[in-house]
């Protein structure tokens, strides 16, 4: 038997006529086939720590190659390629990489906007390629990724999925070790989130965005990334006892070799001083935990969450982190239940906390707060309660496994089974055990349309608050209003090229006619009247609503002007 889901989904299309208002940033005003992808597009370079060889029986080569580098820099030249060559040992042992994105926008054909917001796309993977890190995910172009990414850009956004510098060694037989560079791993790819985001600011007229409301989404890993990126702001963050060597040593961070906060300076950083913010208007995560609470303060950008309460990788209250290449612990960190709650707390999320639950999401998110459920572990740790002033989380609740490790911690994921990277062995020599069949243990059921279901929840979820951050919708237009049938009006022809008819049935009081634009403007309006003619040579051929107000409702329909 299938397992049901805790989950509410809804499929938007666009018909003839539709019967409720398609609203940009919330609903899908565009079709897959409107949706272009530019790809690979390079955001920066820097020094690639999983392909160098760092050691310091190395020091007098690796200080020969950051001078090359440098200089090559410094002058405008084109970095030796030899430091392009992860194969190249003998010659450089300081390897760089161009770090790379992809852009997903509806097509110029059909959008002409020039202020949109921009979601950036933060992948999971736990610091090491695909294949090697126990998964086929951890890439820009994972399943998820691509899905997201489009589903935003069909809502008018703007989405970038990139690439982050990975690079660890998950086999050290230290913790202390482990933790320092999984540590370092989350701090270089802050200052590749940080080096994308000041890249599209810069770049703001040319991908047509609003350098203002910039978004960061972040999956599995990539959550612990984001958070950190919005709430590590001070050096003093990073002395806490957890985040120094064996609790009372210097910090695991040492910003002399890798860099200050901001991105800038540091040995082994290529990225220089910017005066571009890097500030964002929120963060989304999927899974993933804040490194520490006391992190988060008033002033931070707003949260929203989707968490499985039974992650047993990211805590979803308190707990340490278990990355699961080695399903080894790492750090202890606070979950959703906790962030959301204090973000909550300190007014961040003022901004959502009044959105009502009249619709599915709300409703399926909000009936879980407060609950106490079943846990992952043992007496006295076998039940969990789930917060209630915690606007903006929503908890996924999915049956407990017979193995801790094995809980469900991101239903959203799905990749194909027969490709390369589900196929490569991940255990012993000749076990068999490919990352497939590892990653199945704790997404048992994983599929397409699994995946999607989850995706649809996101959306659904996350578009409205997103968009009321932004001010690109108020409170009052999350209503749930009333709609007329499909039958109440037609639009002809359609499409169109100089002219339409509006012709309403005759039951129904016409109390204002208008064309809504995509951006939510009004561009034209009609006489009340049940038979309407207007004209369509002002404007420019794209996407268009057809508003019909009456006395007994409102009814949308989608217009095409050629």
């Amino acid at each position: 038997m299938k397992k049901k889901y805790l989950i509410l989904s809804i499929i938007c299309a666009f018909t003839a006529t539709a019967v409720t208002a398609q609203t940009r940033y919330v609903d899908p005003i565009y079709t897959n086939a409107d949706i272009e992808v530019t790809s690979d597009v390079t955001y920066g370079t820097n020094i690639d720590f999983l392909t160098s060889k760092l050691h310091s029986s190395n020091a007098a080569q690796i200080q020969a190659d950051l001078v090359a580098i440098g200089t090559a820099l410094a002058t405008g030249q084109a970095i030796p390629p030899n430091h392009y060559n992860p194969l190249d040992t003998n010659t450089t042992k300081v390897k760089v990489t161009d770090l790379k994105m992809d852009i997903y926008q509806p097509k110029a054909s059909v959008d002409a906007s020039t202020d949109r917001p921009v979601i950036v796309y933060l992948h999971t993977g736990n610091f090491l390629p695909p294949g090697i890190n126990g998964s086929p995910n951890g890439h820009k172009v994972d399943s998820s990724a691509i899905v997201l990414c489009t589903e935003w850009a069909k809502r008018g956004y703007v989405a970038v999925s990139m690439n982050y510098r990975l690079g660890w060694n998950p086999l050290a037989t230290n913790v202390e070790i482990r933790r320092g560079q999984l540590l370092n791993a989350v701090y270089r790819a802050i200052h590749d989130a940080k080096k994308t985001v000041r890249t599209l600011k810069d770049d703001a007229a040319t991908y047509g965005i609003d350098p203002d409301k910039v978004v960061l989404y972040g999956e599995g890993t990539g959550a612990y990334v984001a958070l950190a990126y919005e709430t590590l702001d001070k050096n003093e963050e990073m002395e806490l006892p957890k985040f120094r060597v064996g609790g009372t040593g210097p910090s695991y961070i040492n910003r002399a070799q890798v860099g200050e906060i901001n991105g800038s300076g540091g040995i082994f950083n290529l990225y220089g001083p910017s005066t571009t913010s890097t500030e964002v208007a929120a963060v989304v995560t999927a899974g993933g935990a804040l490194a520490d609470t006391s992190w988060l303060e008033a002033g931070d950008a707003p949260m929203i969450s989707f968490h499985s309460v039974r992650d047993a990788f990211a805590p979803f209250a308190e707990g340490t982190v278990i990355v699961p290449t080695t399903n080894q612990p790492v750090v202890d960190v606070q979950g959703a239940n906790l962030y959301i709650q204090k973000a909550n707390t300190v007014g961040n999320n003022d901004a959502i906390k009044d959105i009502k639950a009249n619709d599915p999401y709300t409703v399926a998110a909000e009936a879980n707060y407060g609950k106490t459920v079943a846990y992952i572990y043992d007496a006295p740790a076998d039940e969990i309660t789930i917060n209630t002033e915690v606007k903006g989380l929503f908890p996924v609740l999915l049956p407990v496994a017979d193995e801790v490790l094995n809980n469900q911690a991101s239903p959203w994921q799905w990749w194909s089974p027969t490709s390369a990277l589900a196929t490569r062995e991940v255990g012993p020599a000749g076990s068999g055990f490919t990352a497939h069949m590892n990653s199945l243990q704790s997404n048992p059921d994983m599929s397409p349309e699994k995946g999607r279901t989850y995706i649809d929840t996101i959306m659904g979820y996350m578009c409205p608050r997103i968009a009321l951050i932004n001010g690109d919708i108020t409170l009052e237009s999350l209503s749930v209003n009333e709609t007329l049938s499909s039958t109440a009006a037609s639009v002809y022809p359609n499409p169109a090229s100089t002219e339409v008819t509006v012709n309403v049935d005759a039951r129904y009081k016409v109390t204002n006619i208008s064309i809504i634009d995509i951006a939510g403007r009004a561009v034209l309006t009609a006489t009340a009247s049940n038979i309407a003619v207007l004209d369509l040579n002002g404007l420019q051929a794209g996407y268009y609503f057809v508003n019909v107000q009456t006395d007994q409702g409102m009814i949308s329909t989608k217009l095409i002007k050629e």
